[in-house]
């Protein structure tokens, strides 16, 4: 097994742990962008109201298609960048220069992936935030909002059950066909520039750390650095990570005018800080998720690769 592949199994495998640790923080940051109300609610007063509307298993709706597709998106994602990193490393070797990639070639790498990633995954993130958003339910009121004074009507058997992911993507097909599974793409393939500043700042950071300290990247290294590279990628990035999951959740005009008039429309109805909802819980889960994928992609990937070496070595001397 090549090291591209190795690499792309470590990636999907520790996105999956780390999705899994931080997925109610995705919940509520996801219900925050799409909501339009205006009620101004503690994070901690959110995750109360969707326990209670929904049990605890609210703040993990959606969490199969997202498990789904964080493996494939990482898979794919590591896969690319680690060919173009291959590449360019060669290219680098057979000139004579230092095989480290500069600041330019992290980022053609990030772009290359990023942009594989995007139009091979965006149906699944599509069904993964409908889901996440409840997109079918009734929307109910938000505590502080003046709807929450009215009295609503609450149903007998408790928690109203989450839709299924075929479900889900059954439904979608029917309101849009197979056009509804690429909403918000264009938004996205403009958020490849998300990874492309993460893994170019974790990149350089790593250049300098493996050359002051002289030895290689540790899982706890990799944890911190891809925390920094996460906060100040998503920070930069969010208004359009606000609109990506607005045109995927849809609704009447949610994709008119393109990238610009959405961003000009939750301004005019919002102000600017409607192009910020969410962002709390989302720099915190973006930070910690990057933190515990970096550290388990470290950890899964040497701990795979000293397998394989030690199998080959067993077979190697049974041969003999």
């Amino acid at each position: 097994m090549s090291d591209n592949v190795l690499h792309a199994v470590a990636g999907a495998g520790g996105g999956v742990l780390s999705m899994i640790l931080t997925y109610p923080l995705i919940t509520l940051s996801t219900r925050s962008q799409v909501e339009s109300k205006r009620a101004k609610t503690t994070v901690l007063d959110a995750t109360r109201h969707i326990i209670q509307r929904e049990g605890f298993g609210g703040l993990y709706a959606g969490l199969d298609s997202a498990v789904f597709g964080i493996s494939v998106t990482n898979f794919v994602y590591y896969y690319w960048y680690e060919w173009s990193r291959t590449a360019f490393e060669t290219a680098a070797t057979k000139s004579g220069r230092n095989s480290k990639l500069t600041t330019l070639e992290s980022m053609i790498a990030g772009a290359i992936a990023g942009s594989a990633t995007v139009l091979i995954t965006n149906p699944i993130w599509v069904v993964n935030t409908r889901m996440t958003a409840r997109k079918r339910d009734s929307p109910a009121p938000i505590p502080g909002s003046p709807s929450s004074d009215k009295p609503t009507l609450t149903h007998p058997t408790g928690p109203k059950k989450a839709p299924t992911t075929f479900g889900e993507i059954k439904a979608l097909f029917e309101e849009g066909g197979l056009k509804a599974f690429f909403a918000g793409v264009m938004p996205a393939l403009v958020l490849v520039i998300n990874p492309i500043l993460q893994y170019t700042i974790f990149e350089q950071l790593k250049n300098i750390l493996e050359r002051k300290k002289k030895r290689n990247l540790t899982p706890t290294d990799a944890f911190w650095l891809g925390a920094i590279g996460k906060l100040v990628a998503t920070g930069l990035t969010y208004p359009y990570i606000t609109v990506k999951s607005r045109m995927h959740v849809g609704g009447a005009g949610a994709g008119e005018g393109g990238i610009f008039g959405s961003l000009r429309r939750i301004v005019k109805g919002e102000g600017w800080q409607g192009l910020y909802k969410g962002i709390g819980p989302k720099l915190m889960q973006s930070v910690i998720t990057a933190a515990f994928l970096f550290a388990f992609k470290d950890a899964i990937f040497n701990v795979a690769k000293k397998t394989l070496q030690d199998r080959r070595r067993l077979l190697k001397a049974a041969a003999r």
